[in-house]
């Protein structure tokens, strides 16, 4: 008996094993089972967390390297450095699709009409937020940059049917909260630089100073507000012409890039200095080719901040991109005073905190709320019992 048992075959039923190889091969199974969830739940893990960083990498890059471009002293020629960005861009997206990597649709002209007062908007996004990081420090115009949300939704609530709830209401009024807060920090850091009263002899000359201070934060903040709003008519008119032309990601990004071109490229040799003199103050010889060099790379990222974008939202949630999004704009702050000196005050400080804050709350209330939107149409989709036919 007991040698029928140790040679048993493997076609033998499972309800004729004795009770203790039964348990034991129980026990195999379990640990099997759960070595499988382990490395299941590994892999989606690693899956997860690679395009959550490669984004947030990449718009980090592409802040820090714009802020360098426009930052220099007497860099005047903002058009023409969009030009080269888009050409780059639209350069990269050419090359990736025919590596095989991206599909879009060809360049149709009806599209491009249809299309071009949506580019025509983007250039204006693009140029105010070139001339307001050129005047303003990142963490101010990162925290600024959130009150393009207030506007956007509201947008919605009065051409899209949209609503606003209390909790995202209450992240609306935590924005406009971080931005006073952000705004009093730079204006008195900005005087805490040109002023000094200790010295009254200065006195004349420290007036002077603070009102040059002063109007170089006023003509950043000027840059900012027109920023906010472009910003806003540009995802409003979009999205509703998304809708109508079909368009997808790549589609989109490629119009977008493509038709900007001209645009920029007219209002580079109809509005900026083209002398010799004035490229050579914007590009000076000694750091022309880094310059460049970082010009063009910049272009490149807007590519991998669209890719990693995609990317992230395939690979997570709409939800988990949201919440990406109010995330990073801690770092993406913490960037600016780490390579360009910004001041790590109490002011600005707390004026990222308050912001990240906000961002944080308003991910979840736009959760809070598709996930409501989604509990009602699934309950407006039961027929009641009541009217049921037998």
């Amino acid at each position: 008996m007991a040698g029928s048992i140790k040679q048993h075959s493997p076609s033998v039923s499972y309800d004729r094993l004795p009770g203790v190889e039964r348990e034991e091969d129980d026990v195999a199974e379990t640990k099997r089972t759960h070595a499988t969830k382990v490395a299941a739940l590994d892999v989606s893990t690693v899956s997860s967390t690679l395009p959550i960083v490669c984004y947030c990498f990449a718009s980090i890059l592409m802040t820090v390297v714009n802020k360098f471009v426009v930052s220099g002293r007497d860099f005047s020629m903002n058009f023409l450095l969009l030009t080269i960005q888009s050409v780059v861009c639209v350069g990269c997206v050419f090359a990736v699709k025919k590596a095989g990597v991206i599909t879009f649709r060809d360049f149709d002209m009806q599209d491009a009409k249809k299309w071009f007062p949506i580019s025509f908007l983007l250039v204006s996004v693009i140029y105010t937020g070139s001339k307001s990081i050129q005047f303003l420090s990142i963490p101010v115009y990162t925290i600024f940059k959130n009150l393009t949300i207030i506007l956007i939704a509201y947008g919605e609530v009065i051409w899209f049917g949209g609503r606003v709830t209390g909790l995202t209401f209450m992240s609306f009024v935590i924005m406009v909260i971080s931005s006073v807060i952000a705004a009093w920090s730079d204006i008195a850091n900005a005087l805490d630089k040109t002023w000094s009263p200790q010295d009254p002899a200065a006195a004349i000359g420290g007036l002077h100073a603070v009102q040059s201070a002063l109007t170089q934060v006023n003509i950043g903040y000027f840059w900012m507000f027109f920023n906010c709003i472009m910003s806003a008519a540009f995802v409003l008119s979009m999205r509703k012409r998304i809708k109508v032309m079909g368009f997808a990601d790549w589609d989109t990004m490629f119009y977008n890039n493509l038709l900007s071109i001209p645009v920029l490229a007219v209002f580079s040799f109809l509005l900026e200095d083209w002398s010799a003199e004035n490229l050579n103050r914007s590009f000076p010889p000694e750091t022309r080719t880094f310059l460049l060099s970082a010009i063009a790379f910049s272009g490149a990222a807007a590519v991998g901040i669209s890719f990693t974008t995609a990317w992230c939202i395939r690979a997570t949630s709409s939800t988990t991109y949201s919440m990406v999004g109010a995330l990073n704009k801690l770092p993406v702050a913490a960037s600016g005073m780490l390579f360009f000196g910004d001041p790590v005050t109490t002011g600005s400080v707390s004026a990222v905190t308050v912001g990240f804050l906000a961002g944080i709350v308003y991910a979840v209330a736009k959760n809070n709320q598709k996930n409501a939107e989604r509990t009602r149409s699934q309950t407006d989709g039961i027929i009641p019992l009541a009217h049921r036919k037998p």
